[in-house]
């Protein structure tokens, strides 16, 4: 495998300039305040009620460094600059769904247009998209397993927009990722994923699902689909991200008094992350790895299997990916070693991407460890530079 260092931070930072750095300095120095990441949220809520105009305030700061830019074409100079080091971006079209049929569509043609827009550049090899756009909040709100919902219309309309999505990006040879969502109705999502699969797949995973390893039925979960690709002769794809949603799931399922589907600890999340991946190494002969993961341990174990299994580093059926903006050591030093390595660049007009960057805001806050070692890397990258 080679040495993979995570604390060599001229490779972590080799993209960004000095002023690039202090300003990501002072952005996670304010992140690691609480009070300080509630009190903007609730400015930057109130300016927008108002309708005072406060994109220019916020896109040099949180925007520009989390953000790709408010369209496709915007995000491009930042595609060339992550490719120019060895590492591909997957565009994010980041805008919170809204339920309505003409929000709905609008969201439809621009996840069509960026499976397009990936098609035509080799340094955006996925397309992916959040599946409750295209649910409207009456049949997600109805979701029960194992039975139909009600409303019969839009879950036809959901099912034939994700279907025109994976169509699209089969006939353009787009690998295309479908988010998680919330375990209540995860199930719509898994069946609709399972019969693209199916559909789509065969010798090559085109459509992956996302698997949220925080949740403890996951692992039983990825066992039967990889049976389910041996049967029906497709290939599996999947994102392996450890959540999203814990505190919102465990409230509801105390307050809905069932069990709540969130692992006991993170020492079992952890596990349950790990064991998934050696699993479907173990399979990689019907599934395609995506490791959606800030985790050192995690990537480190990934990267030492593929070594131990006789696999190159560049097998194209396994991937290692980080949010832009964030755990660049990580990023930045697997690519310079060899591997698969994408960034997800989200993109999108401000204000609409404003609740994807409160969430990295209070991510950051809340993460132990998180904020300090993001601080502890560019401070150290800094002193580097400057007594180098």
């Amino acid at each position: 495998m080679g040495e993979i260092d995570f604390n060599d931070t001229k490779t972590a930072f080799i993209s960004k300039t000095d002023s690039e750095l202090r300003k990501a300095r002072l952005l996670f120095s304010v992140m690691a305040n609480p009070a300080l990441v509630n009190l903007g949220k609730n400015m930057v809520n109130l300016a927008f009620s108002l309708r005072i105009p406060v994109d220019w305030a916020i896109r040099p700061t949180i925007y520009a460094h989390f953000v790709g830019g408010r369209s496709l074409a915007e995000c491009d100079p930042i595609v060339r600059k992550l490719g120019s080091h060895q590492l591909k971006s997957i565009l994010d079209y980041s805008v919170e769904g809204k339920h309505d049929e003409a929000s709905m569509q609008a969201t439809l043609e621009e996840t069509l247009r960026s499976i397009r827009h990936a098609a035509a550049n080799p340094d955006i090899p996925f397309a992916v998209f959040k599946p409750t756009a295209f649910a409207p909040a009456s049949l997600l709100e109805q979701a029960v397993p194992g039975r139909l919902p009600s409303d019969i219309a839009g879950y036809q309309r959901f099912k034939e927009s994700v279907d025109e999505l994976c169509k699209a990006a089969h006939a353009l040879d787009v690998p295309l990722m479908i988010d998680a969502e919330d375990s209540w109705y995860q199930h719509l999502v898994d069946e609709t994923v399972e019969e693209m699969m199916i559909k789509y797949n065969g010798s090559k995973a085109i459509v992956f699902n996302t698997l949220q390893m925080y949740r403890h039925d996951r692992l039983q979960y990825l066992g039967e689909l990889i049976q389910k690709a041996r049967t029906h002769g497709f290939r599996a794809g999947i994102k392996f991200v450890r959540g999203a949603y814990m505190e919102k799931e465990r409230e509801r399922a105390l307050k809905m008094n069932y069990l709540s589907p969130i692992q006991p600890d993170k020492q079992a999340t952890d596990g349950a992350f790990n064991n998934a991946l050696m699993l479907s190494l173990r399979n990689i002969d019907v599934i395609d790895i995506f490791c959606g993961s800030h985790n050192e341990e995690s990537n480190l174990l990934l990267a030492k299997a593929m070594d131990e299994n006789g696999l190159a580093k560049n097998d194209r059926r396994i991937w290692f990916a980080q949010l832009y903006g964030m755990s660049d050591h990580i990023s930045f030093n697997l690519a310079k070693a060899g591997y698969n390595v994408a960034k997800y660049v989200p993109y999108g007009p401000v204000k609409s991407v404003m609740p994807y960057l409160f969430r990295r805001a209070e991510e950051n806050t809340s993460i132990a460890g998180q904020t300090g070692r993001e601080l502890s890397l560019i401070r150290k990258e800094l002193s580097r530079r400057k007594s180098g």
